[in-house]
């Protein structure tokens, strides 16, 4: 049977009471140990910041609780992790309830935490203050991000709690100003797990495929009012950066007119209330209709004034034309002119043609024509002559240059050269003249070729 620390203690007393002290093992002391800071602290709170946070692959979270004097290591199992009402972050400050125990291993005492709450409102203030300034450095809330809301979506999807005064006050006001079709996706607006919900719900419309009659046209993210803790969904990091990057047109309605949440700031238009979000989503039929009567109204005035003034500038126009007949009246009479100085023209002209004629006639008499072919004859006899003349010439010059060359060419031919005592060398074979002796070696056959005859002969080399 184990001992206890005080029989240890006891025994300690009696042996230095015999000058012997009491002798523990390791273990013996460590276990001790363990069992009295469990017994002594099995349920404590305790308040500080958190250090280190480390989710471990095993999903178990370690971290330190710390204050301006001391730390304290912490462990959260991931089965009451998963649970927490908050996500544990660096440099929170917060409230853990838990046991202490010890891990002789490292011979140091750890928390094992519980619960985890914010320690006061105006850290979780603070908290959200640092994370809306992390999201708004990246972009998530820049006006320029914001799309336009449709005028008249024909489907508007709902996110939030499937019970409750929020989504009977949706349809209420919808049905009331603009019935369209509504499609709800149920999820949890508060509590653990409501972040992941609301995140899948809004990934979720998105994911529907452009064109097909499912997909809404405007996005609705309501729940009702709350404090501070029941809106920490609606904080949430996962959940903004879905708002962001839904291409749907989102519309957040949380909590009343003064609550203020970080989904907010990434939607495209904030609504005071989920009933404030309904008309924002649609407009009010009856005034639609009666826009539309004005519309009509204004445009059957304006195409009568406008028809009105027309028949007016017609009838001024009109007026400032005269009379048909007496305009056409000046126009006849011109064309009446201008015929009969057509019909003038044309007769003189024909007149002048004739007497052009007649004259020409007269010269085309025999005699006249006999002696113009005459003149025409001897003119052609003189060109004939010169032409003989120069033919003669031409013939006369070119015998004379063709005998000069064929003298010339006959003096330069090679046989008078060989009737000057020369020898032209050929090759026996091909009959090409042999110019170099560096061509011929002993034994080659050559032809000579005298003025008077031809020869062959064996080639020698001394």
């Amino acid at each position: 049977m184990e001992k206890s620390l005080f029989d240890h203690m006891e025994e300690k007393e009696a042996e230095e009471t015999s000058n012997a002290p009491p002798e523990f093992s390791v273990s013996e002391i460590s276990q001790q140990l363990k069992q009295t800071v469990e017994q002594r602290f099995s349920y404590v709170r305790v308040r500080g910041e958190l250090s280190r946070v480390t989710v471990a692959k095993s999903g178990h979270l370690y971290t330190s609780l710390k204050d301006e004097n001391a730390v304290l290591d912490s462990i959260c199992w991931r089965g009451t992790l998963t649970r927490l009402s908050i996500t544990p972050e660096e440099g929170l400050e917060v409230v853990c309830t838990g046991r202490l125990t010890t891990y002789p291993g490292r011979s140091n005492y750890q928390l094992i935490i519980e619960t985890m709450e914010m320690a006061g409102e105006g850290a979780l203030l603070k908290m959200l203050e640092d994370r809306r300034k992390k999201l708004a450095d990246e972009g998530l809330f820049a006006p320029e991000r914001k799309k336009h809301i449709p005028f008249l979506p024909r489907t508007i999807g709902v996110v939030t709690s499937p019970t409750g005064a929020v989504i009977r006050d949706i349809m209420h006001r919808i049905s009331d100003r603009f019935p369209c079709r509504v499609l709800i996706y149920p999820v949890m607006v508060q509590g653990q797990g409501a972040a992941e919900q609301v995140t899948q719900a809004i990934q979720g419309f998105n994911a529907i495929p452009k064109g097909n009659a499912n997909r809404p046209d405007v996005l609705i993210v309501a729940r009702g009012g709350g404090s501070l803790e029941d809106l920490m969904p609606f904080n949430e990091e996962n959940v903004v950066r879905a708002a962001a990057a839904s291409e749907i047109p989102l519309i957040s309605a949380v909590g009343h007119e003064t609550d203020t949440t970080l989904i907010d700031y990434a939607s495209d238009l904030r609504a005071p209330t989920p009933t404030g979000a309904a008309e924002k989503a649609v407009p009010v039929r009856t005034q639609i209709a009666a826009q539309l009567l004005e519309y009509e109204s204004r445009l059957a005035t304006t195409v009568q004034n406008r028809f009105s003034q027309y028949t007016q500038r017609l009838q001024d126009l009109q007026r400032g034309l005269g009379q048909p007949a007496r305009l056409m009246e000046t126009a006849v009479q011109r064309l009446d002119q201008s015929s009969i100085r057509l019909d003038l023209g044309l007769k003189n002209w024909v007149s002048q043609k004739t007497a052009t004629l007649r004259e020409c006639a007269a010269g085309l008499t025999p005699s006249s024509l006999l002696s113009k072919l005459e003149r025409h004859q001897q003119q052609i006899e003189n060109y004939s002559g010169r032409l003989d003349l120069s033919i003669s010439k031409k013939t006369e010059d070119s015998t004379r240059k063709l005998e000069h060359v064929s003298a010339l060419l006959e003096s330069l031919s090679f046989k008078k050269v060989l009737e000057r005592g020369f020898v032209l060398v050929t090759d026996k074979d091909t009959g090409k003249p042999i110019k170099t002796s560096t061509e011929l070696t002993d034994g080659d056959g050559v032809g000579l070729q005298f003025h008077d005859g031809d020869l062959s002969a064996i080639v020698t080399k001394d």
